[in-house]
């Protein structure tokens, strides 16, 4: 597949790196030479210095012969021109575009993005992202990761294991005898910064972060058994009224009640916004790595901190400073990948990444064959994917074992009508099924591979 990715930040970098892991052909489009530079250095793929809305440039790309361009530069504008471009000159059928200014995405205004005006297929909007990834998180406490997934019917939770956690030095096979009701499967464990694939012989161990998957209807049963009791939190002090800020406050209104929200926010002239807009919340003016204020948002009585300011060490001091005062539970948005491994032990207990985020959604709408979903996992170690096994497909009638997958791929659980099963390697995959299938980043194309008409695992 031949892909255009207009912008080489996080996002387009990070999308371009699959995407060229699995051969396929990917040529970025940046105006920041410098940029391009390091790129065509460090990464397999073909880097152009440019305007991606310049018709030339695209041209130059090979927008000719694209399949499908991903427009992720930090401008709207510019992402809507270039996709307009890509329809209009170079026929290029698959078009994604992000768009962060809300206004554009009013239902007042839906029918700008039609095939008749600009014809953009997928329309991603970061704040919307990652407003419903802190709500998910927000609504599982005790988790490091919450990933709802067939229609909300499974969810894939990271959990610490704690001293006092019910299951550490048991092997996992022996996990579906003690908990004979219970559907659930750990399907990777991360310890001492190293990933393991578990077998049934595997047992926890104090400090594993486990990731399970789990019958929603499950979900709190199984945090119990793994020590996790935590309730949901009613005091939130959220810590930066930015645009996720806003959109997160936005979402909680509207899907939960009962929550008694503090907003701190530096900006004299935001502050004010804030104010006006969300009149039934009470907006603290001041610095949040000022003990003052934290002590005037009432630290030491709330449930959960949520530091989104637009910077990470704002964001991580902020978070730890709560957490010394007396919050039960942080959780922060890092943009820089490269504080994660500092972050988590310094008491972080979760960490959120915008970029993993849009991502994972974009991939969703990049994958071939019959896949349904599919979500970064850990910074793009892993990923998690549910797709659907049609009549022609590679897979129909074959069991697990048949398929000889390598170990970093997974079936970790098969919806099949009402019924959601636990799969063991003589489990045969049938037509209807949706499958939910673990597979370290490096291996996911074999899954997308598994679940298309004709199969070449070579």
């Amino acid at each position: 597949m031949r892909v255009i990715i207009c912008g080489a930040g996080q996002v387009g970098s990070s999308i371009a790196a699959y995407l060229a892991r699995e051969d396929n052909d990917v040529t970025i489009i940046d105006p920041r030479e410098e940029l391009v530079y390091q790129i065509n250095d460090t990464m397999d793929v073909n880097a152009i210095a440019g305007k991606p809305s310049n018709p030339d440039i695209l041209s130059a790309a090979g927008a000719n012969e694209a399949d499908m361009m991903i427009a992720v530069t930090l401008s709207d504008e510019t992402n809507m021109i270039s996709c307009q471009i890509a329809h209009s000159l170079f026929g290029v059928p698959k078009k994604i575009a992000r768009i962060r200014d809300q206004s554009f995405l009013d239902p007042a205004w839906s029918n700008l993005f039609s095939r008749s005006h600009m014809p953009i297929d997928v329309i991603i909007s970061p704040e919307t992202l990652i407003a419903e990834d802190i709500l998910r998180r927000i609504s599982v406490p005790g988790t490091t990761s919450v990933i709802s997934m067939v229609d909300e019917r499974l969810y894939l939770i990271g959990v610490i294991c704690a001293e006092d956690c019910p299951v550490i030095n048991t092997q996992l096979s022996q996990l579906k005898h003690l908990f004979p009701d219970l559907s659930f499967g750990v399907v990777s464990i991360h310890r001492n910064n190293k990933h393991i694939i578990p077998d049934g012989d595997d047992m926890l161990e104090v400090g594993d972060e486990a990731y399970i998957i789990v019958d929603t209807q499950h979900l709190r049963r199984v945090m119990a058994a793994f020590g996790h009791l935590e309730k949901e939190a009613r005091r939130i002090i959220i810590s930066g009224g930015g645009n996720i800020g806003y959109s997160f406050i936005k979402l909680m209104k509207s899907k939960l009640s009962g929550i008694q929200l503090k907003v701190i926010e530096h900006n004299t002239e935001r502050a004010n916004f804030l104010s006006e807009k969300l009149e039934d919340i009470i907006i603290l003016h001041g610095d949040t790595l000022e003990r003052s204020i934290l002590e005037e948002a009432a630290i030491e009585k709330s449930e959960a901190y949520i530091a989104l300011m637009n910077d990470d060490e704002s964001n991580i001091l902020g978070s730890l400073l709560a957490k010394q005062y007396g919050c039960e539970r942080v959780l922060t948005l890092v943009n820089n990948h490269a504080y994660y491994p500092l972050v988590g032990p310094l008491g972080v207990d979760v960490m959120i990444s915008p970029r993993s985020t849009l991502v994972s959604h974009i991939m969703q709408h990049v994958r071939r064959g019959r896949i349904r979903g599919i979500y970064n996992v850990r910074d793009g170690f892993a990923e998690i994917i549910e797709a659907e096994v049609s009549d022609a497909s590679f897979v129909v009638n074959k069991s697990i074992a048949d398929l000889e997958l390598p170990r970093e791929v997974t079936f970790a659980a098969i919806i099949r009508g009402d019924e959601i099963i636990m799969p063991e390697p003589k489990t045969e995959l049938r037509k209807g099924d949706i499958a939910v299938v673990w597979a370290q980043s490096e291996k996911a194309h074999i899954v997308e591979k598994l679940f298309s008409v004709s199969v070449n695992m070579l």
